[in-house]
C-alpha cells in the first residue's frame, strides 16, 4: 500500500491516526487530542511526524497539537473557513484542494454538521478517510452546530467514495451505537452481525475500527437513512437515548 494508518488511542475514547507514506516515510497525525501517547507512538514509528492535520477545532481533537508540533517540526493542516478557532495553520485549505502525505496525495472533503467547519481527508490511493466526528462506526456527529440537512450532505458525499475505503474516526464509540442502532434497524442481519463483532473485539481489548464505507452502507443507520427528515429523527433520539 502506498500509505499505511494505525490508531493512536488518547484522552477516554479518542482516536488519533498516523499516516506514513510507503514511497518516503512521510508521516501525518490526525486529530491529536493528547500529546503524550501520540509522542509515544510516533516514537515508536521512527521519531517523524511532518504533518498534522485537523477536521475540527474540538479540544478532543487538537489539544495535542502544539506539543507535537514543537517535538517533531511538524506542520499544521487545517480548514481555511475555520482557521480562526483552529491551531495556528501553516496550511489553510479549502473543501476540494488537496495535501500531500509524501508521495500520497489525498484529498479535503466539506463535511458540516457535527461543526460547520469540519472537514475530512480522503486519500484515494491507500483508501484511507480521515473522517473525525462525522461519521462513525455505526452513528455519525452530533449536530452541535450543524443542522441535518449538512449531515445528511456530508454523510452522502462520505457514503459516496469506494466501498473498500477504510473509515478512520475520531472515536470508539462501535458498541454504544450499535445499541442504539439495533433499535432502529432490528432486522437488518448486518447490523446485527456488526454489533456481535464489535462486542466480541471490545472484550478482547481490540479496537473495532476502521471499518469500512461498504460496511456502513450495510449496517449504519444514519448513512442508511434515506431522507434529512428521517436523518433528523435518528439523530433526536440517539440524543435521548440511555
Amino acid at each position: 500500500m502506498p500509505v499505511s494508518v494505525q490508531a493512536i488511542p488518547c484522552l477516554s475514547d479518542n482516536y488519533a491516526w498516523a499516516l506514513k507514506d510507503a514511497a518516503t516515510g512521510t508521516v501525518a497525525i490526525c486529530d491529536p487530542g493528547e500529546a503524550g501517547p501520540i509522542i509515544a507512538a510516533l516514537e515508536k514509528m521512527g521519531g517523524r511526524c511532518d504533518l498534522i492535520l485537523l477536521t475540527h477545532h474540538h479540544g478532543d481533537h487538537v489539544a495535542g497539537v502544539e506539543e507535537v508540533r514543537a517535538r517533531f517540526g511538524a506542520r499544521v493542516v487545517g480548514a481555511k473557513a475555520d482557521a480562526h478557532r483552529l491551531p495556528k495553520l501553516d496550511v489553510a485549505l479549502a473543501p476540494g484542494e488537496k495535501i500531500a502525505v509524501g508521495a500520497t496525495e489525498g484529498v479535503v472533503i466539506d463535511t458540516p454538521g457535527h461543526t460547520v467547519g469540519h472537514i475530512a481527508f480522503h486519500f484515494p490511493e491507500g483508501h484511507v478517510l480521515l473522517c473525525g466526528d462525522t461519521l462513525f462506526s455505526l452513528g455519525c456527529g452530533r449536530l452541535l452546530e450543524g443542522d441535518a440537512t449538512m449531515m445528511f450532505r456530508s454523510l452522502a458525499a462520505l457514503a459516496a467514495l469506494p466501498d473498500a475505503t477504510l473509515v478512520c474516526c475520531g472515536h470508539e464509540y462501535t458498541e454504544s451505537n450499535a445499541r442504539f442502532a439495533l433499535t432502529v434497524e432490528p432486522e437488518n442481519q448486518a447490523l446485527v452481525a456488526r454489533a456481535a463483532e464489535a462486542k466480541a473485539q471490545r472484550a478482547a481489548g481490540k479496537f473495532t475500527v476502521p471499518t469500512t464505507i461498504a460496511e456502513e452502507k450495510a449496517a449504519n443507520p444514519f448513512v442508511r437513512a434515506k431522507d434529512v427528515a428521517r436523518l433528523a429523527a435518528i439523530r433526536s433520539a440517539k440524543d435521548n437515548f440511555r
